[in-house]
């Protein structure tokens, strides 16, 4: 079963970091679901995930993993030196999700912010739920 990459569909930083992991998912491993989207409201809701949290969820073997947790996960399953920044997960939680956290709150001021969410090119469009 794919795994779920839940992004801030508006967020440029977000829109970014999806295309770097479709280019580094070789295997079609995940798929991708805007926050703003009806599939990703809908994910929030069988998941329980509260709706304070805009940036990235993951969603892998019906477990939600947030903050750094869930991009670390990501970069565990990438092609590549990537996979190995999963070594991170050893650095306690707290200062991980610091780091995370102080990224998120300051991405639409340092990368900027979207009128709507992309569309996704006809070669990946499968992959978008």
């Amino acid at each position: 079963m794919a795994a779920i990459v839940m992004f801030d569909g508006e967020c440029n930083f977000c829109d970014s970091s999806v295309q770097f992991i479709i280019k580094r998912d070789t295997r079609g491993y995940f798929k991708f679901a805007a926050l703003q989207s009806d599939a990703g409201v809908k994910l929030k809701e069988k998941y329980g995930i509260s709706n304070h949290i805009d940036s990235f969820i993951l969603i892998e073997d019906e477990k939600v993993y947030k903050f750094s947790d869930g991009a670390l996960r990501v970069c565990r399953n990438l092609s590549g030196l990537w996979r190995y920044l999963y070594i991170f997960i050893l650095v306690p939680k707290p200062i991980r999700n610091s780091v995370y956290k102080f990224i998120a709150k300051n991405r639409y001021r340092w990368f900027g912010k979207k009128e709507s969410c992309m569309i996704p090119s006809p070669e990946v469009r499968s992959r978008f739920l």
